[in-house]
């Protein structure tokens, strides 16, 4: 099986994890910023009396409306800098906010110019000013100026002061500089947002990068422990094999072939790194253990004692080669006698028990030490797999050796389903 093929590359899993803010945030953030400035401007307005309620309401309305598009405009230019160092988007906001605040601004003034002057006229009437036009049509202000006497008393309107509106309304470029100075502090506030927004996603694709490449290793990790048993597996039985044909014992050198080539069909025929079915892992181990009791067939004994209700559990595949390869190795190949080893399982408080054991003399000279190969195999790949969640004794018991492993109870998906 081709080790490449088996992998993902993690490049691939994180290609479309480029942090980059939902249009559907950004537009709840603009339309939110705009929604605010409309409220309070709206109170703004009804605090001070200015008048033209309903008027007012609308146009306030319709400014708004103009300052989220313009605003989506501002989004649209400002994205381009996202993948740029934070400087550039920090210089890029400041700069792209002032152009916008006085489009802005002047969209404004655009929506309230027809009632501008009404505005004015009333504003200047509750001070007590007159309002007119000359002949030409210019707007002037009639401004009385008081005199008081000398002898103390009320003042007295002894003249009156004619100015030009405009002079007190300001020029319309005045108006748009000072209205247009508000909207860019307004801008650069919503900018920090997006730019806040922007980071908390590239931190959140970081993570999934890191995640990805963690679990493309703990992938390779897994790989690489499980290759190491095969080629033992193999060296042993082609041992074993030879062995058969040089004593001439064709018939069972043609049945351990035969079962070879069953053992390594099934145990090459999924992804190396999957889960596999209890039922199917202690199946592959009954075919491994027929394949020895050709060459030991007096002196190798199996039992099996698999609840069916556990034969579902998942676990990681060909854990339990290496410590039946153990057993064999050290305690059936070591005896004059009769061996028997017995594979186990068992539910022991919300665990996944699994057990290996034999009643040789043999079966701790090597494996008790927890140097051997198979045993660190299996440790390592618990650890790979499960982290913490799973653990591995193993050590003389009386009458023999065994090895335990307590795993995590994992159903298979199809019982899920129909428990759900």
């Amino acid at each position: 099986m081709d080790f490449e093929a088996t992998q993902s590359d993690p490049d691939d899993l994180v290609a479309d994890q480029t942090a980059r803010v939902p249009f559907r945030t950004v537009l709840l953030s603009i339309v939110g910023l705009w929604l605010c400035y409309f409220l309070l401007t709206t109170l703004r307005s009804e605090l001070l009396d200015i008048g033209f309620t309903a008027e007012g309401f609308w146009r306030r309305a319709l400014s708004s409306a103009a300052g989220v598009a313009i605003t989506v405009g501002l989004w649209l230019i400002l994205r381009l800098f996202d993948q740029r160092a934070l400087w550039i988007k920090i210089g890029a906001a400041l700069l792209l906010s002032l152009p916008v605040a006085l489009l802005i601004a002047q969209s404004n003034q655009l929506v309230f110019a027809p009632m501008e002057e009404r505005v004015f006229a009333r504003s200047a009437e509750q001070l007590g000013f007159t309002v007119r036009r000359d002949q030409s049509g210019d707007l002037l202000v009639d401004i009385p100026s008081m005199a008081v006497p000398e002898m103390g008393g009320p003042a007295t309107p002894q003249d009156t002061a004619t100015v030009p509106a405009a002079s007190l309304q300001g020029s319309y470029w005045e108006q748009i500089v000072e209205v247009a100075y508000g909207r860019y502090f307004m801008m650069l506030a919503w900018c920090a947002l997006y730019l806040a927004l922007l980071t908390g996603d590239a931190a959140r694709a970081a993570e999934q990068r890191e995640g990805a490449y963690r679990r493309a290793a703990k992938a390779a990790e897994l790989q690489s422990l499980r290759y190491q048993v095969n080629p033992h597996f193999l060296f042993n039985t082609l041992n074993s094999l030879s062995a058969l044909v040089l004593t001439g014992k064709t018939q069972g050198a043609e049945r351990m072939i035969q079962m070879i080539s069953t053992f390594y069909r099934r145990s090459l025929a999924d992804d190396l790194t999957n889960d596999v079915p209890l039922a199917d892992e202690i199946a592959l181990q009954k075919l491994y253990l027929d394949i020895e009791g050709v060459r030991f067939p007096l002196r190798l004994a199996v039992d099996y004692s698999i609840p069916p209700e556990l034969a579902d559990c998942q676990v990681p595949g060909m854990i339990l080669q290496p410590l039946v390869e153990n057993s064999v190795k050290h305690a059936v190949a070591g005896s004059g006698g009769q061996v028997r080893i017995t594979l186990a399982a068992r539910e022991d408080f919300g665990r996944l028990v699994l057990s290996v054991s034999d009643n040789g003399d043999g079966g701790g000279t090597a494996a008790s030490s927890g140097f051997g190969i198979g045993l660190a195999n299996v440790r390592e790949r618990l650890a790979a797999r499960f982290g913490n969640e799973a653990s591995i004794d193993s050590g003389p018991v009386p009458g023999g050796y065994s090895t335990q492993l307590r795993l995590p109870i994992t159903r298979g998906a199809h019982q899920r389903e129909a428990a759900e």
